[in-house]
């Protein structure tokens, strides 16, 4: 069970009382085994998870790592020569620990490697991080936000960066779990996941040096309103870090789906990047930058062990990759970053 205290502490410090005071009774609510068939069954197991002796943890590698200095060495060779050596897991713990993480599948952010086992997630993550980590105002110390946080993995490496706590929200039950699981084995940490949307959080909230809100921006139905939501929950002068999907263009240009994009349904506005950067002005941020615009390879998002489903291959035209299924322009994708005023 995770100790929620050292959250509501920070939060009242962060003069965000309100939320610090109704976020006891949203967990219990979101947390409610009557609202998710499999939530019993995933606490069962998180719960499960025997305390194993993690004497290394990394955090600033391409894969979240935790385990014995043995366990590593084997997944990360190289990224380990400051750790005191230390025994690996037995074979029986591991492979049992492997069936429960597996259990949990499937695995879409990450990689991550946990006492020998390397989770090859659908999302290379760490991809995303390189590219944005040297754009954004230094993490040290600060009270971070990142929405749509999927199962924590952007936390973990913003923990690394030296955050001073990290409070992720997604809706999504299953990626809490996995979550929960990840922090058992590495320990009590400064960082949390909650079963919640940014829509959760109260009005004037104004509390987080820095908001992240990566892959979220499309799949809401009011783009603006997402970002006036991500603007309110920042201090004066805090920071904005927004990853979302483009279509090149100039400004004024948006492409509206019809119905699927690259087979989702839950895909509403792609604005070119001077559109977002205008939608941004007009919801009163300054100081906006274009740190990266990338097209999603199928390196970068594709199927794995962990992630045995259809994955980005399978969206695209299978003789014209620039073009999705659907025939839209294949995916691309933009870092903006923005300061509240």
């Amino acid at each position: 069970m995770i100790d929620y205290q050292p959250l509501y502490n920070v939060l009242i410090d962060a003069k965000a009382d309100a939320w610090a005071d109704m976020l006891p009774q949203q967990l219990a609510s979101a947390f409610d085994p009557a609202r998710h068939g499999n939530f019993a069954q995933w606490q069962a197991l998180v719960e499960s998870v025997p305390v194993l002796p993690a004497s290394q943890r990394v955090l600033d590698a391409d894969a979240v790592q935790i385990g014995s200095f043995d366990d590593l060495a084997a997944t990360a060779p190289g990224s380990l020569a400051a750790f005191t050596p230390s025994p690996a897991i037995t074979k029986t713990a591991k492979k049992q620990l492997e069936d429960q993480l597996k259990t949990l599948s499937p695995w879409r952010k990450g990689p991550y490697d946990l006492f020998g086992i390397h989770i090859d997630t659908e999302w290379r993550s760490d991809w995303k991080w390189d590219r944005l980590k040297k754009h954004i105002a230094p993490l040290k110390h600060r009270l971070v936000l990142d929405v749509g946080c999927g199962n924590g993995y952007h936390c973990w490496r913003m923990l690394g960066a030296g955050a001073r706590m990290v409070v992720g929200i997604d809706p999504m039950l299953l990626n809490v779990m996995q979550f929960q699981l990840v922090r058992k084995l590495y320990g009590e940490a400064p960082v949390y996941v909650l079963p919640l949307g940014i829509e959760d959080l109260p009005y004037g909230l104004k509390a987080f040096d820095t908001v992240f809100s990566m892959g979220v921006l499309y799949h809401r139905r009011s783009p603006i309103d997402h970002l006036l939501e991500l603007r309110d929950c920042l201090q004066p002068g805090g920071e904005l870090v927004l990853e979302t999907l483009v279509i090149d263009g100039g400004l004024g240009e948006v492409m509206l789906p019809e119905d699927r994009y690259a087979r989702m349904r839950n895909v509403w506005f792609l604005p070119s990047c001077e559109t977002l950067i205008s939608w941004l002005k007009r919801c009163g941020f300054k100081n906006i930058r274009l740190v990266d615009v990338t097209t999603t390879s199928i390196e970068e998002q594709r199927s794995t062990e962990w992630m045995p489903f259809h994955s980005l291959k399978d969206f695209l035209d299978a003789e014209n990759p620039q073009l999705t299924c659907e025939g839209l322009p294949a995916p691309k994708r933009a870092i903006v970053i923005a300061n509240s005023a």
